[in-house]
């Protein structure tokens, strides 16, 4: 669908926040590069070319094709997860090696591949270790270990993903309701406060201690937004109502500011704690006699 284009210095731009961060501020690189999506490629040739080799080599080589889907599939879904890793400072391993199995499904379905065109044993199991050792040294294996993870509470760590997920999926609704209203600008301005979310949602991640006073905000206020883009793309892809796309860009604003004041204050608390900790232990410290200089 055509958009028209706006921007600062289009008739109806937006100049109240001019000043503020553009979207493309903290942007990030797809971790589902060309690599992984070439591997799309080989099933759908090895169907193509089973298809004039009789109804035994025509079930091989669907069987191979399904084989080497499921394991792109799952390389994709597994880049996805280590992305999500590693854009965390406190994180859990995946719970399944996705990356892992990938490489051990597409040696299977090189092998049956090799089979399909040279029955027996030695040249499939040959082609099929080759593959699976190829895809570890191109996609490496998923991460092993849980991240920054030492003396965190686990069952307040898995109340904070519950919440996490929950904002999530409020900031996801909120981008696929403004892009029905079609306005560039709207989807920018959306973005923006999305970042300013996100910075919340890490710095709880990052200290669980930080889910109680940062539960409404992930929860009631950004589920609110999200009902409020709703009902904005409804009226504004109707109407294309200036009073309403400016109050909602307002409300934007509102908002932006409120989930960065917040998180600023979380962060505040965190240094206060911190120093109370390094003066407890200065005290402790001079008790046993220790100088510090």
């Amino acid at each position: 669908m055509a958009q028209k284009f706006g921007g600062k210095f289009s008739p109806d731009g937006d100049t109240s926040n001019a000043a503020a961060s553009p979207a493309y501020h903290k942007a990030k690189v797809s971790p589902i590069g060309a690599r992984s999506n070439f591997l799309f490629i080989p099933p759908i040739i090895l169907a193509a070319t089973s298809i004039f080799s009789g109804a035994a080599g025509l079930a091989i080589g669907l069987i191979g094709a399904g084989v080497l889907l499921l394991g792109a599939w799952l390389l994709r879904d597994g880049l996805l997860a280590q992305a999500a890793y590693d854009d965390r400072k406190v994180a859990r391993r995946p719970a399944i090696p996705r990356k892992f199995f990938a490489a051990l499904v597409c040696g299977l379905g090189t092998a049956v591949a090799a089979f399909s065109n040279e029955p027996g044993l030695i040249a499939p199991l040959i082609f099929g270790g080759a593959a699976s050792a190829l895809h570890f040294g191109a996609f490496g294996m998923d991460p092993m270990k849980d991240k920054g993870m030492e003396g965190v509470d686990t069952f307040q760590q898995d109340r904070v993903a519950k919440a996490v997920e929950q904002a999530e999926a409020h900031l996801k609704g909120m981008k696929d309701a403004v892009m029905r209203a079609g306005d560039r600008s709207v989807e920018t301005r959306v973005e923006r406060f999305t970042i300013a979310a996100q910075d919340l949602i890490r710095t709880v991640e990052e200290d669980p201690r930080d889910l109680i006073p940062a539960k409404k905000y992930l929860g009631v206020y950004l589920n609110g937004a999200k009902d409020a883009a709703v009902k904005f793309a409804d009226v504004y892809s109707r109407t294309q109502d200036r009073t309403a796309k400016s109050d909602f860009m307002m409300l934007l604003t509102d908002l932006e500011e409120s989930f960065g004041q917040k998180t600023q204050k979380l962060l505040l608390d965190d240094n206060t704690d911190l120093t109370v900790e390094i003066d407890v232990l200065r005290e402790r410290l001079q008790r046993e006699g220790v100088r510090l200089d």
